[in-house]
């Protein structure tokens, strides 16, 4: 049982590890790809006659820096947000009782 009780943690721990892994990667691609949106979008549009400030506050520059962040911020309180309201072990409780569920329907 406790040789049990220690492989459960380390998956969790595993799994914990994963998900923070994820965020760190899609924060990272988020900011690399738009970077390079922002850049080629401000000079393109400089290209155009507009002046740095016009080019670079332009909505269609900035929205995918607001749509991907909304997007970033779910993908946030999905990793550190949910299990401060949920509780550190909700994932534990909720494996234990489909695996309880699935014992009774044998």
């Amino acid at each position: 049982m406790k040789e049990q009780d220690s492989n459960l943690k380390f998956l969790k721990a595993k799994n914990k590890v994963e998900k923070l892994k994820r965020f760190y990667t899609h924060l990272g691609v988020y900011f690399v790809i738009n970077t390079i949106i922002t850049v080629v979008k401000v000079m393109s549009n400089m290209n155009m006659g507009e002046t740095f400030d016009q080019a670079f506050y332009d909505f269609s520059t900035l929205a995918t820096w607001l749509v991907w962040g909304i997007a970033i911020a779910l993908h946030a309180f999905s990793v550190f947000g949910l299990p401060l309201i949920l509780g550190e072990d909700w994932e534990e409780r909720k494996i234990e009782k489909y695996m309880n569920d699935e014992l009774q329907k044998d």
